[in-house]
């Protein structure tokens, strides 16, 4: 197993929050499955910079932010990393600022020494304490989950969505009240907040030809196979087999990923938080 987490902005808050999740894995894994073997033990998590954390106002500020993130994700112990373009809040990154993100992680790899030692924050009298009150807030919410019934009950129930949502709303007051300061949004703002910087347009004749593909995709497909394959699909989506090898046939076949997923929700229906 792996995870993705993201890094935001508060440094030692987030070089903490990687830190509890290394050891809350490691102490879980060692107490109720007893592995033979100890790296079974080490957590693999790939971190990316904080999407919500960038501005459309004063778009180049970004590139400092995403740079203190990788950082805290360098400094927690990350093995992968992404780091956004600075103007991802406003478009897709363009080249420029896609290889700007890449020299972020090259620069902290390559120039700083901080990827040289494991842990290099360990023994700090704050960062400990830190990490200790982060797990222990932690295990509070796995408590939580597991008295719904676990992760699946949780979120079927909208608990895990409900947390989530109350916490934006709590962050979003803060902005608004000042209290969490977003430099360039509710602190050292400017009248003229426009971005100044080079924007990603989507060439919308690309687009027209992408739509032109898929159609002509669909309509070289031999059908009754894309619909024999397809029907497999739904028949195994109805019982209790594995369902892998009838959606890698149905692909074979030249059905497309919207059919095959037409199948899925004819069975199984949509997700609704809270059964609505």
């Amino acid at each position: 197993m792996s995870f993705f987490f993201a890094a935001h902005s508060d440094l030692f808050e987030e070089i903490a929050k990687f830190r509890a999740a290394r050891r809350l894995w490691a102490t879980l894994v060692r107490e109720r499955f007893r592995p033979a073997d100890p790296r079974s033990e080490m957590v693999r998590f790939h971190t990316q910079t904080g999407g919500v954390t960038l501005t459309a106002q004063q778009p180049l500020n970004n590139v400092v932010r995403v740079a203190y993130q990788a950082l805290a994700a360098v400094l927690g112990g990350t093995q992968s990393l992404h780091t956004n373009g600075y103007d991802e809040a406003l478009a897709l990154p363009t080249a420029a600022a896609a290889t700007l993100a890449l020299r972020t992680q090259q620069i902290l790899a390559e120039e700083t020494g901080v990827a040289a030692t494991a842990d290099p924050l360990a023994g700090s009298f704050f960062v400990e304490r830190l990490t200790d009150e982060l797990e222990a807030k932690a295990r509070d919410w796995l408590a939580q989950v597991e008295a719904r019934g676990g992760a699946v009950a949780a979120i079927e129930a909208g608990f895990v969505q409900g947390a989530i949502a109350d916490n934006a709303y709590r962050e979003e007051l803060a902005r608004a009240a000042g209290e969490e300061i977003v430099v360039g949004v509710n602190r050292y703002a400017e009248e003229d907040a426009e971005a100044r910087v080079p924007i990603q347009r989507i060439d919308e004749a690309a687009v027209e030809r992408q739509m032109a593909r898929v159609r002509a995709a669909k309509a070289a497909q031999d059908a009754s196979a894309v619909a024999a394959a397809l029907a497999r699909v739904e028949a195994t989506a109805r019982g209790t087999a594995n369902l892998l090898p009838a959606m890698k046939a149905a692909l074979g076949a030249g059905a497309t990923l919207g059919q095959i997923c037409g199948q899925l929700r004819a069975v199984f229906g949509e997700h609704r938080a809270g059964g609505g």
